[in-house]
């Protein structure tokens, strides 16, 4: 399995502390039976500012103690006027240098320019994968924000911890939605620190399967993220 969503590098955001937690976890994502890991460290303006150069030094130290993981880099950009430029500045990253952006909204209040990022986006190259939108009030108060969002060609990840409450009922319940209609594009850990998800992986794992069959969950934790990596279509 790939982890589409991951903060692993050590001290650039509120993920990974030290190295030595960020070896924990990845010892935890082997056992919990992932072979590939995108970190997704944030990318907030005037706050976790840290450039593609700087994280891809700070992921290959951890990849020389990764063994049996692959690691890919990739950001968690928050939403912003500026995200084309911060992308192309070499600031945030897209994922693995493909033309996939994984950007995230604000949890809590609706933003009036999605429809306008999502649209400039595209009309730059990229490709728009919004971060755990299960997880966003507006979207749990109106789900058809995001299939708008998707008809315009945005992709979803979801969260696994998700779909066994880590977020809370009205997460779960929307994710639960949002499986049924089929909009999911990946699936990732969003993990912070060790034993916070990595260990509950089964769990979801099960409980996603009782949504989607055993060849959607396969393209979902898989298949669909190898095709970012290699810059393919989905």
């Amino acid at each position: 399995m790939i982890d589409f969503h991951s903060h692993i590098i050590p001290n650039i955001d509120d993920g990974s502390k030290s190295m030595d937690r960020t070896l924990e976890i990845l010892e935890e994502a082997k056992e919990a039976g992932f072979t590939h890991i995108i970190s997704t460290s944030h990318y907030i303006e005037n706050y976790y500012e840290c450039t593609e150069q700087e994280r891809q030094e700070l992921l290959n130290k951890i990849k020389e103690n990764s063994d049996g993981i692959e690691l890919f880099l990739g950001s968690e950009v928050y939403f912003s006027e500026n995200m084309i430029d911060l992308l192309k500045d070499k600031k945030a990253s897209t994922i693995n240098g493909s033309r996939y952006v994984l950007f995230e909204f604000s949890l809590n209040s609706k933003n009036m320019m999605a429809k306008d990022i999502v649209y400039r986006l595209i009309e730059n190259n990229y490709i728009p994968v919004i971060a755990h939108p299960e997880r966003y009030s507006f979207v749990q108060d109106d789900i058809d924000f995001i299939f708008d969002l998707v008809e315009m060609g945005a992709l979803l990840q979801a969260n696994y911890g998700s779909i066994i409450g880590m977020y809370g009922k009205k997460a779960q319940k929307t994710l639960k939605k949002l499986l049924k209609e089929d909009v999911i594009s990946f699936l990732g850990s969003d993990v912070h620190r060790p034993e916070q998800i990595y260990p509950m992986i089964p769990k979801a794992i099960k409980k996603i399967k009782k949504i989607i069959s055993e060849e959607r969950f396969e393209e979902l934790s898989t298949t669909n993220a190898q095709k970012v990596l290699n810059d393919e279509e989905i």
